[in-house]
C-alpha cells in the first residue's frame, strides 16, 4: 500500500465520521424544533425518523444506526422524555441499521427505499409500543401505534424527497 492510499482512506474515514456526527447534530435539532408532546403516551411526535432514515439511505446501515441510536438518545435526553432514552437508544438504532441494511447499495431504487423505510417505521412503532406497555400500560402502547405511524411516514416522506439532492452532493 502506498503512501496515498492509505491517506485517501484516512480522509475517507474523517469524512465519515464527521458527516456521522453532522447527521446527529442536525437531527436532533430539527426534531427538538419540531416537537409535538402526546399526553395519552407520555411521548411525542418528531423528525427524527427523517434524519435516521436519510443517513441510513445515504450513508449505511452503520451510521444509520449510530445516527438513529445517537439522536434518539439524545433528543429525549434533552427534551425532558429521559425515559425513553434508552428504549430509544435502541429501537432507533435498530431503525436506522436495518433502513440501511435493507437498502444496501442500491438506496438510489425507488422500490428498495419504500421497503428499507417502510420496515424502518414498522420497527419504530412495535419498538414504541413495547416502550409505551413497559413505562406505563398496554392502552398507552395501542394509542402511540397511530401517533408514530404518523412520525415514520413524515419522515419516510421527507427522506424521501430529501435523500435524491443529498446523494449529489455527498
Amino acid at each position: 500500500m502506498d503512501r496515498k492510499s492509505v491517506g485517501g482512506k484516512v480522509s475517507s474515514d474523517i469524512f465519515k465520521v464527521v458527516l456521522t456526527a453532522m447527521f446527529i447534530a442536525v437531527t436532533v435539532a430539527i426534531s427538538r424544533f419540531f416537537i409535538i408532546p402526546i399526553p395519552m403516551t407520555h411521548g411525542n411526535i418528531n423528525l427524527c425518523d427523517a434524519g435516521i432514515f436519510i443517513s441510513a439511505l445515504l450513508l449505511g446501515p452503520r451510521v444509520g444506526g449510530v445516527v438513529g441510536g445517537a439522536s434518539g438518545f439524545l433528543l429525549d435526553l434533552i427534551s425532558g422524555y429521559g425515559q425513553y432514552m434508552w428504549f430509544s437508544l435502541i429501537v432507533h438504532g435498530a431503525e436506522g441499521l436495518i433502513v440501511g441494511l435493507i437498502a444496501g447499495k442500491h438506496a438510489d431504487r425507488k422500490w428498495t427505499k419504500l421497503i428499507a423505510v417502510s420496515v424502518g417505521i414498522v420497527i419504530m412503532v412495535i419498538g414504541y409500543f413495547v416502550a409505551d406497555s413497559v413505562l406505563y400500560n398496554l392502552y398507552a402502547g395501542y394509542v402511540g401505534i397511530g401517533t408514530n405511524l404518523i412520525q415514520g411516514a413524515v419522515g419516510a416522506l421527507i427522506a424521501y424527497l430529501v435523500t435524491p439532492r443529498l446523494r449529489k452532493r455527498i
